[in-house]
């Protein structure tokens, strides 16, 4: 549809079970009035070029090693103090 209205995107919100706003969606129309969705697109990807991105992704990954030695020496002692208290059981 090339000019949805806010009928439309009642359907569309309701038929994946979303919250729908009138005072939203009106505003929503009224901005997109007039533009096609290619412009809406190439506006907002201009726009997300002022945000960068990339980098930053190799930290999860070395965090992530770390915590799984740190997961294996936290089960052994647990087996450790397991294995204690059954001595002292005993």
């Amino acid at each position: 549809n090339e000019s949805p209205t806010a009928a439309d995107l009642q359907k569309i919100l309701g038929s994946v079970e979303s919250d729908y706003d009138e005072a939203i969606a009106s505003k929503l129309i009224s901005e997109l009035d007039g533009k096609t969705i290619h412009e809406v697109v190439a506006a907002g990807k201009e726009k997300l070029k002022g945000f960068g991105g990339g980098g930053g992704g190799g930290g999860p990954v070395a965090a992530a090693t770390g915590g799984g030695e740190a997961a294996t020496a936290a089960k052994e002692e647990k087996k450790a103090v397991v294995e204690e208290e059954e001595e002292e059981d005993m």
